[in-house]
């Protein structure tokens, strides 16, 4: 009984381990991710986040829909369990919270520049810089898996790290934002339509 314990344990680790890529299949995935970058013009999804609290008992849980348009508008509409809208557009920051509005000025701030960003260059994938990270690259469940790193110490202050997740077509599926603290936050994308229709009236604010 021990041994079939023991069997269903290691298969189990076995399904949900992560496995170091090759260098060749590294090389692999950035050139499909780079091509799938490139022809990108627009993205829409639904999307689900959760953020851990080391201190909440259960994550909290949040709903809504994204919206990218190159080259560097996006737009998180959360929808449950509370209406609250954030748009990056223009370098500049606006917040919807139920109809009580505000915005920032986010140009010259090196640290916001770096997180609008890394935030649009995450949606699309497109984040194969080793100047500024240290990148690794794993297989996990069939699909592909890597952790990014900032090297800038500011950044590092509110970012510890970011954690990526492909299909096999190159498309980012999840986003993992963890916090020095070793708090995170989990974005998982859901029925994900690229080079739709966007005007620019859709970041209204």
């Amino acid at each position: 009984m021990y041994k079939l314990f023991l069997l269903l344990v290691l298969m189990f680790g076995a399904l949900h381990a992560q496995t170091k890529m090759t260098s060749a299949e590294a090389n692999d995935l950035r050139a499909m991710v780079k091509e799938q970058a490139k022809t990108t013009q627009t993205i829409t999804s639904d999307f689900t986040q959760f953020k851990h609290l080391d201190f909440l008992s259960n994550d909290i849980e949040s709903k809504g829909k994204m919206a990218f348009k190159t080259p560097d508008m996006v737009k998180w509409q959360y929808t449950q369990p509370f209406a609250y809208s954030i748009i990056f557009k223009n370098q500049e920051l606006y917040i919807n919270d139920d109809g009580d509005k505000s915005h920032i000025d986010v140009g010259g701030n090196k640290t916001f520049e770096q997180l609008n960003q890394l935030i649009t260059s995450s949606i699309r994938g497109d984040m194969f810089d080793d100047t500024q990270f240290d990148i690794s690259y794993f297989t996990k469940d069939g699909k592909s898996l890597v952790h990014f790193l900032p090297k800038d110490a500011q950044f590092k202050e509110f970012i510890k790290a970011f954690h990526l997740t492909f299909n096999n077509e190159g498309e980012v599926q999840e986003v993992k934002m963890i916090e020095p603290s070793g708090d995170y936050t989990q974005i998982i994308l859901s029925t994900r339509q690229t080079n739709q229709p966007l005007s620019d009236a859709d970041f209204a604010h």
